[in-house]
């Protein structure tokens, strides 16, 4: 027997992968998905009528999927509207989910309003009709016992539903209403308005067409799986239609439309098409396979290490301090909460990666907009710097080129190397995760900074603080030379003053003991100056990020702000980093100080220190945002909900009781919804589960709402941990849903301008394939080519501007004011690194 074949009609909503996982799941069909607005099916062409009849022809039914927007927009449901219209003799069965179920009730003659608050993330009990009519009569609800479901709506179909007293309500609410002869009524919610009770329509059919819709969510994670029998019910009632009818699929040479299926094409599936590329110029295939220097860089390296035991009283920034002085550049992944008290073994962190003469990698460059990577290497034994730049494909990616990349450098994993041996390490900023959603920002940038810079890492030191050991470890061409420089870096730790000295809070001594780095260079320093955002403008934001979720443009909002902060130019933002400590009495004044400053006041397992392509970031970031093994097993635990700790919230349980609310539980719901999606168009249908839902966790100074999504990559290997990072940016934690649309809505709010490193990421891929990343929050940044002069008796000064994102997940629920406090609770760790200068 052939598979049977579904047409999924997406309108860009970040839940659609989901429901196309469900429906190949529950229905065991095969599922193709087209947008409702493909450029080959354009209404406006003469035989626009006749292809899509043509397209339809080789589909047993259609799903018309949810979207942002209203269904009374042609741009917001496209191709829907026509589905509806189709004559009798083509047509075809239909099941509207959402803005598909909207625009259903909508062509039927029926109107859509707003609800009086929006029930994003809601979870509700259904009321529908169990015996009557039944299923041969087209209730795809019948036999179906009660269940919740999750709701993502702020408009609803109204039918006439509030005309009908409270008394004859139980009677009339499953008749068709006299003026929409075409509407049967299949399912409803009621929600407490407290003066009133607000009945909400939750599932139709169309009286004569093979039409059915769904205002909730049948793919949520909370909607209760009892509730996919609708769905079965649907498929079997849509089957007898078209036996019924006689209307049988007809399965043609070539297909008028472009249609994707899940898993979608990754990072490994190159379509450079080469012959579109200007003659003269450089492409990734041709430099990647080339034997240049720059293009061997790594290939055929080695894996060796040498591990040590780690005093006590040795941390991250120490062994910095012992091996790096003088450098330039650094990429340090610090787990500086690791051994925090009271704090849940899961945000401790186990490890620490510290890289090691990143001056001296190869680094990759992209920025968005441009069709080109930069590669380059610094010089090296007095040799000129190794550079290329690379044109992308017609069709090509940077994260192609960067799989292209890998899998010339791949290394074979084991035990003994987790979780990283080498490989790439580095960021991406906000606007990479943009340029990969369609999401147009980077016209107006008046800047040439990296939104993409990767390092390819063939000297390390991984941290174990679990059982408090150090791990030298190299990449290299050959055995001996491996062994050698690992002896050499063992030899400088074991024999370094600082190493045998318990008396650290002695940083004078430690200062005189230690000649690794030069001396700063004495300053006058002034008073930084900082500009926080207005808080009564704040607030009108969020106002404005109300009104679009009440009109059905986004589920949820995550905006944000920046922080400004002007100060002296340090003497460690050009050129080479002195690491020298902090004077006892005085305030940071280099970035590094910073760094120390920012891990004692606020220790986070994902904390960062990173001085990379033009970009220094300091991150006490909390936020995982994906981890993946060689194996193939993605996890992502995206974090919604934060209560900073007080006197008032102090433990684990009063935390728990604030965050286990209605409003704080649907922002993580709708995020981990969101995930589901990112990762089921990576890893296929049926991969992605959530083992947990809604958690509190206990950091040093706050506590957090997170959830845990997880995804297994197909077996075929054809895809790696690039693919979901590619897909999953930028984190959707950070932007709401559906994210392209909640994108759109933000870049106009916060005025336009970039986040940059802010909501972007850091972490590693290594050469064996494994991975973990964090979300870039609870930071700050500066770019080296951002600098303010300034006049000072006479003199010129050059200052230096640093910047700190925060901002919350808007929604329905959310109050200006809540939100404008949550937003500088999260300012003030990461702003109190200042404290001392303002």
């Amino acid at each position: 027997m052939n598979t049977l074949r579904i047409l999924f009609i997406d309108a860009y909503d970040s839940f659609s992968n989901n429901i196309v996982s469900l429906l190949t799941t529950t229905l065991d069909a095969h599922v193709d998905i087209l947008p409702i607005d493909p450029p080959e099916l354009n209404p406006g062409n003469s035989n626009f009528a006749h292809e899509l009849k043509t397209l339809l022809r080789q589909y047993d039914a259609v799903v018309c999927g949810p979207g942002p927007g209203s269904p009374d927009l042609p741009q917001d449901v496209g191709l829907m509207r026509y589905i509806w219209e189709l004559e009798p003799a083509h047509l075809v069965p239909v099941l509207g989910i959402c803005l598909g179920f909207q625009s259903l009730v909508v062509s039927c003659g029926g109107i859509v309003k707003k609800l009086k608050t929006g029930l994003h993330g809601m979870i509700r009990e259904i009321d529908h009709a169990i015996e009557r009519p039944n299923l041969d009569e087209g209730n795809i609800f019948s036999g179906v016992p009660p269940f919740k479901a999750t709701l993502y709506h702020s408009l609803h179909a109204d039918i006439g539903q509030d005309s009908i007293p409270a008394d004859n309500w139980t009677a009339s609410k499953w008749a068709t209403p006299a003026h929409l002869p075409d509407v049967v009524p299949l399912a409803w919610v009621y929600e407490d308005r407290g003066d009133y009770i607000e009945r909400i329509l939750m599932g139709v059919r169309h009286k004569v067409k093979p039409f059915w819709g769904l205002q909730y969510h049948p793919e949520s994670i909370c909607t209760e799986p009892i509730g996919h029998q609708v769905i079965k019910n649907w498929f079997r009632e849509a089957m007898r239609w078209n036996h019924t009818t006689g209307r049988t699929t007809t399965p043609i040479p070539y297909t008028p439309v472009a249609t994707t299926t899940l898993p979608k094409s990754g990072a490994h599936s190159l379509e450079t098409d080469t012959g579109h590329l200007e003659h003269g110029l450089n492409n990734s295939y041709s430099w990647m396979n080339s034997s240049s220097e720059l293009a061997s860089f790594g290939i055929n390296y080695r894996y060796g290490s040498r591990t040590l035991k780690l005093p006590i009283h040795i941390e991250v920034p120490d062994i910095v301090e012992i091996l790096q002085g003088g450098r330039k550049d650094f990429i340090i992944l610090d787990s500086a909460s690791a051994n925090a008290n009271r704090i849940g073994a899961d945000v401790r962190g186990r490890y620490s990666i510290i890289a090691l003469d990143v001056d001296n990698t190869l680094q990759l460059e992209y920025r968005t907009g441009d069709r080109y990577v930069t590669a380059r290497c610094p010089p090296l034994r007095g040799s000129p710097e190794l550079f290329a730049t690379f044109q992308l494909g017609a069709r090509q990616t940077v994260w192609e080129v960067l799989a292209e990349f890998w899998s010339k450098r791949r290394v074979a994993a084991d035990d003994s190397s987790k979780p990283f041996l080498g490989g790439f390490m580095g960021y991406t900023t906000y606007e990479l995760g943009l340029e990969g959603i369609d999401v147009n920002s980077h016209q107006e940038r008046h800047h040439d900074r990296p939104d993409l810079c990767f390092a390819w890492v063939t000297k390390s030191i991984v941290i174990d603080h679990t059982k408090g050991t150090l791990r030298i470890q190299h990449l290299s061409p050959s055995e001996s030379e491996g062994v050698n420089w690992a002896t050499s870096i063992a030899d400088r730790l074991t024999t370094s003053p600082i190493w045998s000295d318990g008396l650290r809070a002695n940083f004078n001594k430690r200062a005189q003991l230690s000649q690794l780095t030069p001396p700063s260079t004495p300053t006058t320093f002034t008073k930084a100056q900082i500009q926080v955002p207005d808080a009564d403008e704040y607030e009108s934001k969020v106002r404005t990020c109300q009104d679009y979720i009440a009109s059905g443009d986004s589920y949820e909002l995550c905006l944000t702000d920046q922080t400004h902060i002007t100060r002296p130019r340090s003497p460690s933002a050009a050129g080479s980093s002195p690491l020298t400590p902090q004077e006892p009495g005085k305030p940071p004044q280099t970035s590094w100080q910073l760094y120390r400053s920012l891990r004692s006041r606020q220790p986070a397992p994902f904390g960062s220190y990173i001085r990379l392509g033009g970009a220094t970031l300091i991150s006490s970031s909390p936020e995982r945002f994906l981890e993946f093994d060689a194996e193939g097993l993605c996890s992502m635990r995206p974090m919604k909900g934060t209560v900073r700790k007080s006197r008032a919230v102090s433990t684990l349980a009063q935390a728990e009781q604030i965050l286990h609310v209605p409003k704080e539980e649907a922002e993580n719901l709708m995020i981990v919804d969101l995930v589901r999606h990112d990762l089921h168009g990576v890893c296929g249908p049926g991969r992605v589960e959530v083992p947990k839902l809604n958690i509190v966790e206990e950091y040093a100074s706050v506590f957090q709402m997170i959830s845990v999504v997880e995804g297994r990559l197909p077996e075929d290997g054809l895809k790696t941990g690039l693919d979901v990072l590619a897909a999953s940016l930028p984190p959707g934690s950070m932007t709401g849903a559906p994210k392209k649309r909640s994108c759109e809505i933000l870049h106009e709010i916060e005025g336009r301008r970039e986040r940059s490193l802010y909501s972007g990421v850091v972490g590693y891929m290594d050469a064996a394939g494994r991975g973990d990343w964090s979300v870039t929050i609870r930071s700050l940044f500066r770019w080296d080519d951002e600098n303010v002069e300034v006049s000072d008796q006479n003199q010129r000064k050059e200052l230096e501007v640093w910047h700190i994102g925060a901002g919350g997940a808007v929604t329905a629920l959310s109050t200006a004011e809540g939100e404008r406090d949550e937003m500088f609770t999260k300012l003030k760790g990461p702003l109190g690194v200042f404290d001392d200068e303002a």
